[in-house]
């Protein structure tokens, strides 16, 4: 992904109640990531509210009023201008630094395309697209990954 393309920062999975309240499905560390920022889209959406609620939280928008608005909006990706975040550490990155980055062995074959970042609570995972279309994933650790920039680096001995 493009260094200055709008980062995600979260979902509308879809609305809560009759009043435009809408469920999200967050992609930040936690809700304060969200919380920051007043506008998404480019300025479409405007926070007015937001709460945690069960793994996500619960947002009103000034432009969604009601439950057919919320409904509109399921599926609406959230995203912020890149220099609206904060910059990150070496040993650090943001998801959409690594989704669409090629991984290259650590003996230098590429293996692929990195298409998803998941964090299932231990660490995160990469999960790499093989030029057949098959998939397998790998810990974002520095034994599997010990480098990453222009391409991932992973270890041979988690490559499948």
């Amino acid at each position: 992904m493009a260094k200055d393309a709008p980062v995600t920062l979260a979902a509308i999975a879809g609305a809560h109640g009759v009043t435009g309240e809408v469920r999200l499905k967050l992609f930040t560390e936690s809700l304060d990531g969200l919380k920051r920022h007043k506008s998404f889209n480019a300025g479409a959406l405007t926070l007015k509210s937001i709460r945690p609620h069960k793994g996500g939280a619960l947002a009103r928008f000034n432009e969604i009023t009601d439950r057919n608005g919320a409904e509109a909006a399921r599926g609406t990706a959230l995203t912020v201008p890149r220099e609206a975040l904060p910059a990150v550490a070496e040993d650090e990155y943001y998801y959409s630094d690594l989704i669409g980055l090629p991984c290259v062995s650590s003996a230098g074959d590429p293996i692929g395309i990195c298409v998803a970042v998941e964090n299932f609570g231990a660490s995160d995972v990469i999960e790499i697209e093989k030029p057949d279309g098959k998939k397998f994933m790998v810990p974002m650790t520095k034994d599997a990954v010990p480098e990453w920039g222009e391409e991932i680096v992973v270890d041979a001995a988690y490559v499948n």
